[in-house]
């Protein structure tokens, strides 16, 4: 019997019918990233059920030298769940794992498997008066296993911090096919690295997370949301700092996105409208939340906090929901902006941050930077303001050809936009995470001895190098 045939022999027996498929239909979808930008080959497509089962398969899969690549919801940015072109790796989906186990409101937590879709937690909280409080755009196809492993941000952070502010305990099954379960949180536990810490972000390069548990939050009670016309980012960034100091403790988000970015949501998503009579060349989405025992005050502190921006000469114009319908409709044109911007055609998509206080600065310069540059494209920035986070797409000029393009001009677009980040002392991955798309990347700018502890933890982990090859860590210089 050939090797291959003895893998899917004993992996079959193990998973069954529903857990391993060999079917080309089946596994299609699954072989391209969200963003179309990679596609890949596996052998096979495994959806073991738990950990008991995951930690034979991978046992299996080092007996036979088989790569495995984890998978959520492939909702990723980075191509960092889609296997290569060879063919040879196994392709790993947690999307099985998906029970709820618990949700405890005396201790304000919840234990969940890492198949556990985001929107499917948010509605489990919401049924036990609590929250989950972290929420992106795909949050309907979003794993949990799969925001632990890229440690995602959304917008949320400026509040709440990202996912591995979220995370009490964890479980995951290692490159040796032990189990690492730290799932019971414990406040103060002193014995050496905190392992799961290393975990969260890793990208699935050094083990495969299975479940965790999570903080939960009381339900909100009430939330105010605005749309704001602005003149320039650099005057949203005054308006942030008027909110942080007038009310922070209400302050739950706070985006920002240009008049171009707004005209693509608007015609790429059919019922969506202008919130404002007259167009600005900036806006700003700005949430104010509180729970019960803010209830009865949030009105009076909204109006003061307009009431001196629009005194300080801070906005343009503003609108306040007046109902959650409308306070949705404003948060819609957030979210809708992925897929506006791509339907608009190619671009090269950068997930950066630098220091809070530059962000603003980094946009103005940044923009008209990169269209000089780079005659004929459009670079547009939207995001996360407070927390030093933007999204810094270049379009491509009208004719270009998808794939081609992002190989040729695009390349060259991304390492100017990575530059530059790095020149303002930034990160070139600020909340999507590495896979493939930034490894070369990381390993061109990335700090010497930082790379030195990714490669080295790498090999301490993985030593032969088997769990999600190519992704995250930069391979060693020639």
């Amino acid at each position: 019997m050939a090797r291959s045939d003895e893998f899917f022999e004993q992996a079959s027996a193990l998973l069954g019918t529903r857990g391993l498929t060999v079917d080309e239909d089946l596994l299609e979808p699954w072989l391209t990233d969200w963003r179309g930008r990679y596609t890949g080959r596996a052998i096979a497509l495994a959806q073991p059920e738990n950990a008991g089962d995951l930690s034979k398969l991978v046992n299996l899969c080092a007996h036979f030298g088989i790569p495995i690549v984890p998978q959520g919801g492939n909702s990723g940015m980075s191509g960092g769940a889609t296997p290569d072109a060879s063919g040879d790796a196994l392709l790993l989906s947690t999307r099985r794992m998906d029970t709820i186990q618990s949700i405890e409101s005396g201790s304000s937590q919840v234990t969940c498997g890492a198949g556990v879709i985001l929107q499917s937690l948010h509605e489990a909280a919401e049924e036990k008066g609590m929250r989950f409080p972290l929420t992106l755009g795909g949050k309907g196809s979003a794993t949990i296993g799969g925001l632990i492993s890229t440690n995602a941000g959304g917008t949320q952070v400026l509040r709440h911090g990202t996912m591995r502010a979220q995370i009490l305990g964890l479980q995951a099954v290692m490159a040796n096919g032990e189990i690492f379960d730290s799932l019971t949180p414990l406040k103060k536990d002193n014995r050496g690295f905190d392992l799961k810490q290393l975990l969260i972000g890793s990208e699935g390069t050094l083990g495969i997370v299975t479940a965790a548990t999570l903080r939960l939050l009381p339900a909100l009670a009430t939330r105010r949301v605005m749309f704001v016309g602005l003149d320039r980012i650099t005057g949203a960034r005054s308006l942030l700092l008027h909110a942080q100091r007038e009310v922070p403790d209400l302050l739950e988000g706070f985006e920002v996105m240009p008049r171009h970015t707004l005209e693509s949501v608007l015609a790429h998503h059919p019922g969506t409208r202008d919130p404002l009579s007259a167009a600005h060349d900036w806006y700003a989405l700005i949430e104010l939340a509180a729970d019960e025992a803010g209830r009865d005050r949030i009105d009076a502190r909204t109006e003061a906090f307009l009431s001196g921006a629009l005194e300080s000469e801070l906005l343009s114009d503003a609108t306040i929901a007046a109902n959650e319908t409308q306070a949705e409709a404003l948060w819609h044109l957030r979210d809708g902006i992925s897929a506006a911007e791509r339907a608009l055609g190619p671009a090269m998509q950068h997930d950066i941050s630098v220091p809070v206080e530059k962000m603003a600065e980094f946009v103005e310069y940044a923009q008209p930077e990169m269209e000089r540059c780079f005659p004929g494209t459009t670079a547009v920035a939207f995001g996360h303001l407070g927390d030093g986070n933007v999204h810094f797409h270049v379009l491509a000029p009208s004719g270009a050809v998808r794939g081609e393009w992002e190989e040729g001009q695009g390349a060259a677009i991304s390492r100017k936009v990575h530059d530059l980040v790095t020149e303002w002392g930034g990160s070139i991955s600020a909340e999507h995470g590495i896979g493939q798309m930034k490894r070369s990347e990381l390993g061109r700018l990335g700090d010497p001895a930082s790379l030195f502890i990714l490669r080295s933890v790498k090999k301490a982990l993985d030593p032969n190098g088997l769990l999600n090859p190519g992704k995250l860590v930069p391979a060693e210089p020639a």
